[in-house]
């Protein structure tokens, strides 16, 4: 399935690498692209954020209302969702489609000859071969990435083959080679630039993310007080413990959403920096998006 929309984003990033003549240009406005077409399922996933986190305080209200009654308390937290008309298995979607985007693009980037190109396995495997006849280093994860790096090489070693130009991908981009891998050049500082960017991004998304949250829950709160249905009394106690509770979970949540960049980029390490250059990208274009989105959608509640 990833091969198959690898394969498909292939002839866009083949496109737009035909417009600019630039690797490192072609996936930038590649990710712009990805991100205008996915901006309505953008949009809809800022609002649901929006409106979960002013839910938060309507759920409290339900869980110490009836607490004892876990039947009772299932049954009204779905007619909240009901009510709010919101899904709750609505960030699923979204998480399926990143993981889906996170994985076919990494199938892309790791192959470029194959769903960029469209070079036939056959002529990929003769070239390989030739590279290890001679003795030189083929990497059995990434041998297309090789293959382009060995150019000028295959070139001189087949002059008449009229495929080999493919292999010519312009892979320099502000100096950079995006064809490097910084596992396989750690002794090379310029490897670590584009994951350090995209690890400083990736912080400042989170933290932005979470400052939007906060701000929102301070405002939710300041609205929403905590009634026994019983005896008509403000929780005060009960509250309290059941909050600590909840503040526990959200700080281990805040912790985990931390380590995901850190966890991204041993991946990233061990990809071409072509990959990391998306993420990078799409960091960015997330961190404008939301400031975007969320004066937007301030406006629209005004």
């Amino acid at each position: 399935m990833f091969e198959f929309f690898a394969n498909i984003f292939g002839y866009l990033l083949e496109l737009l690498y035909n417009l600019v003549n630039n690797y490192g240009l072609a996936i930038i406005l590649f990710t712009i692209l990805i991100k205008i077409i996915l901006l309505p399922l953008s949009i809809k996933q800022q609002k649901s954020l929006k409106k979960s986190t002013e839910m938060q305080e309507k759920m409290k209200v339900i869980q110490f209302k009836y607490k004892n009654n876990p039947e009772k308390l299932n049954q009204e937290i779905m007619n909240l969702y009901k009510s709010e008309k919101i899904s709750p298995f609505s960030g699923c979607l979204t998480a399926i489609i990143q993981l889906l985007l996170l994985l076919s693009i990494f199938y892309l980037v790791r192959s470029p000859l194959t769903f960029m190109e469209k070079m036939p396995s056959e002529d990929i495997n003769k070239y390989v071969s030739q590279l290890q006849e001679e003795g030189k280093e083929v990497s059995s994860v990434y041998p297309e990435i090789d293959l382009i790096r060995e150019y000028n090489w295959l070139k001189e070693k087949n002059p008449d083959d009229a495929n080999i130009d493919k292999l010519n991908l312009q892979m320099n981009f502000l100096g950079l080679d995006l064809s490097k891998i910084p596992q396989q050049n750690m002794t090379d500082y310029t490897v670590y630039i584009i994951p350090a960017l995209y690890i400083l991004s990736s912080f400042i998304s989170i933290r932005m993310t979470t400052s939007m949250q906060q701000k929102q829950q301070q405002k939710n709160s300041k609205k929403t007080k905590l009634i026994d249905g019983q005896t008509g009394k403000e929780l005060s106690e009960e509250v309290k413990e059941e909050e600590n509770e909840i503040d526990a979970v959200m700080q281990t949540n805040k912790m985990m959403s931390w380590m995901m960049p850190i966890m991204s980029i041993s991946i990233a390490f061990i990809a071409p920096l072509g990959l990391a250059l998306y993420w990078l990208m799409n960091n960015v274009l997330i961190i404008i998006e939301r400031l975007v989105l969320n004066k937007f959608l301030k406006t629209e509640e005004e």
